[in-house]
């Protein structure tokens, strides 16, 4: 079989990439009973990087701890400090999770000076539908 495609003698060059420097992001944490994950971003949104305590090799019952989310907070701190240089960051926590505080001591560990902290937990309006009335 001979190789008909056009760019066969060819090599492609690839150009590198420009390193994108974020000064300032947003760190969202949902802190769930059962896991931790975490979340970096730049200002309009865009994912920098995240891990998780499953990711970090915690099992079962031990995702949920606030060592878990520490270091899952170091983990993607580390990283996104090392590939984009972040500073600064708005840090969004969401859920009632053990790891809501752990994560954010662990930012400051990183020297990633922490702005802004709001609780984006959500609250039910009304709640559920209440159960249907007994009948005797």
């Amino acid at each position: 079989m001979a190789d008909t495609s056009k760019t066969a003698g060819k090599t492609a060059t690839k150009k590198k990439k420009a390193k994108r420097t974020v000064a300032t992001g947003q760190v969202h944490v949902q802190a769930t009973f059962n896991n931790t994950i975490i979340t970096f971003s730049d200002t309009s949104g865009n994912v920098l990087g995240a891990s998780s305590a499953g990711a970090c090799g915690f099992r079962g019952s031990k995702k949920g701890t606030a060592y878990a989310a520490q270091v899952a907070a170091e983990r993607a701190g580390t990283a996104v400090k090392q590939q984009y240089g972040l500073s600064r960051a708005d840090v969004f926590i969401k859920g009632i999770g053990l790891g809501r505080d752990a994560a954010v001591r662990a930012l400051a560990q990183l020297e990633i000076q922490v702005e802004v902290i709001k609780d984006i937990t959500g609250v039910p309006h009304g709640g559920v539908r209440p159960k249907k009335a007994r009948r005797v």
